[in-house]
């Protein structure tokens, strides 16, 4: 470390009789204030004294293999609560690695809190050739956060953490970077209060929006609710809501679980099928419910032909977000929650046939191509092995149909990196942050062989944490969405054959217990046995084992 860093600074050691704190140790003492849980990170050169306040604290360390997976663990950790985790990274090569998680993030509005070491402040920008330099860091991480901030004196902490958390507890989520200049976290911070300051409440819904929200559905007679995951704040509404207006009811990726399986009112399937996009043609009053009809939800193959045929109420608590992808009659920013709370009471009950017109939809996905028997009976085994699992999926075949073919008990229980982003080796290291969150629950990581292979360095990471997540691999040797894609052209495929390592002999040098499944009776059997251990079990599964035929997605 440079003698400047050195000199005219309180590094945080004993001084006389009295020890200072400094601006990294208040920084963790003030975390755990605000409820942190649980940090990722790789030490180095430049974090160390952002560690150094980390044993004084409850707040549980766990080390990634790159920092791209520390961004992936804090997204699995933050899908199962709602609650932030938040990730250390030193500056260049750390930041930028995390940032394709915090762009995934980003799109699917999840909280984060990302903070990273940066140079001195006489020492930015210049060009000097300073280990780990970024001409504009703060620029750089603003493209894949809410909101970055360079703290430039440790009297800022408080007011910069709560307005950090404030983003988490009353806006739309995402992910939040922060930057610490190296002498600023060396920085005496006694003098400054640790106390935590309170987070602003949700905004609520404007009573005129309200009432006029409850004209239009009363008097709807054909209506439809399309569900998204920032209705899973209003959970305990969203039944409700639909049984009193007796209207179908779509859930995006995210808001899985907020209707069983096997309630009348849900349309198990996607949007993006012509079945359920004529449902939505032929509504009078479509209620959109925290989503934002987006691509991967409502247009996954890309054709345009999402369509709503009647009048738009929109709640979403991002302003900005009312008047993206489609027009609303009525766009109402508001809290789900809070909305529907107040919404309900307004409410009249009355019979639109919403299940005779849900059950007439399924029965034509049914007989259609867009629902696939074995992929159906694959999900089907994993959930009756391990009833009450987390799911989270990675871009592999299965879970592309998982999308419209897999339905939890409850929310929170389902994450797929087919949606925004469309990252590939998430599933791995979310399921880890996951597991962390919800030790009591099984959890599975369901990847493809070419994904599993961007960050199966993490096994190392669940190993060392004890987390025993399943990684359930779906081996084709190939990038086979790529593959069609390609084919779709008019081409044939590319570089999309891919060499294939023996991924069990991998997973068992790591650690793991690991075994194929060459049917669905050896895959149940290992489901279940991976019960109670402390250590990732993997389970590999031929393609050509479980699909009768390859359907085209």
């Amino acid at each position: 470390m440079d003698s400047s860093v050195e000199s005219g600074v309180n590094c945080g050691r004993e001084s006389g009789s009295k020890r200072a704190v400094n601006c990294g140790e208040l920084l963790l003492q003030m975390l755990e204030a605000h409820g942190i849980e649980v940090a990722f990170g790789i030490p180095g050169t430049h974090t160390i004294e952002l560690y150094r306040g980390l044993p004084q604290t409850a707040i549980r360390h766990v080390t990634p293999r790159h920092e791209q997976g520390a961004g992936f663990m804090a997204d699995g950790y933050a899908r199962v609560t709602g609650r932030p985790a938040v990730c250390l990274t030193v500056s260049g090569p750390g930041a930028l690695n995390i940032a394709t998680a915090m762009g995934q993030a980003l799109q699917d509005s999840v909280p984060m809190l990302v903070i990273s070491a940066d140079n001195q402040r006489h020492q930015r920008g210049l060009g000097e050739g300073r280990l780990h330099e970024t001409r504009n860091l703060q620029a750089a991480m603003a493209e894949c956060s809410l909101w970055s901030h360079t703290l430039m004196r440790a009297d800022e902490l408080p007011q910069v953490l709560a307005r950090a958390f404030a983003i988490f507890a009353s806006e739309r989520p995402g992910p939040v970077h922060l930057s610490l200049p190296l002498d600023v976290i060396l920085s005496d911070a006694s003098h400054v209060s640790p106390e935590v300051w309170p987070v602003p409440s949700r905004p609520a819904a404007a009573p005129a929006a309200i009432a006029e929200a409850a004209r239009l559905l009363n008097g709807a007679r054909r209506p439809v609710i399309a569900l998204g995951g920032g209705a899973v704040e209003a959970a305990e509404w969203c039944r409700v809501l639909a049984e009193t207006l007796d209207a179908p009811v779509t859930l995006t990726h995210n808001a899985r679980g907020l209707l069983p399986a096997d309630h009348p009112l849900l349309v198990a399937s996607s949007p993006s099928f012509a079945a359920v996009r004529q449902l939505y043609r032929d509504a009078d009053v479509v209620l959109a419910v925290g989503t934002e009809l987006s691509e991967t939800d409502y247009d996954f193959f890309f054709d345009g032909g999402f369509s709503l045929g009647g009048e738009l109420i929109r709640i979403d608590i991002d302003p900005a977000q009312l008047s993206r992808n489609a027009r609303p009659a009525l766009p109402v920013c508001a809290d789900s929650r809070l909305a529907l709370s107040a919404l309900l009471p307004r409410l009249e009950a009355q019979s639109r046939n919403g299940a005779e017109r849900v059950a007439a939809v399924m029965a034509a996905l049914k007989g259609s191509a867009a629902h696939c028997p074995d992929y159906q009976r694959f999900l089907d085994t994993l959930q009756q092995a391990l009833p009450d699992v987390i799911l989270l999926g990675d871009s592999t075949q299965p879970a592309y149909y998982a999308a419209a073919q897999w339905h939890p008990a409850r929310p929170r229980s389902f994450a797929s990196a087919a949606t925004g982003y469309g990252t590939l080796g998430y599933a791995l290291p979310a399921a880890l942050g996951a597991s962390l969150a919800c030790p009591e629950r099984p959890v599975v990581a369901l990847v493809g062989d070419g994904g599993l292979q961007f960050s199966i360095s993490e096994l190392a990471s669940a190993v060392e944490a004890g987390l025993g997540i399943v990684v359930l691999v779906w081996n084709n040797a190939r990038y086979d969405m790529i593959a069609r894609n390609f084919e779709d052209a008019g081409m044939a495929p590319i570089a999309c054959d891919i060499y294939t390592p023996d991924l069990l002999a991998i997973a068992r040098g790591y650690g793991c217990e690991a075994a194929r499944a060459h049917n669905h009776d050896e895959l149940d059997q290992l489901l279940r046995a991976s019960a109670g251990r402390v250590v990732p079990t993997i389970i590999e599964v031929q393609e050509s084992d479980f699909l009768t035929h390859n359907p085209a997605v």
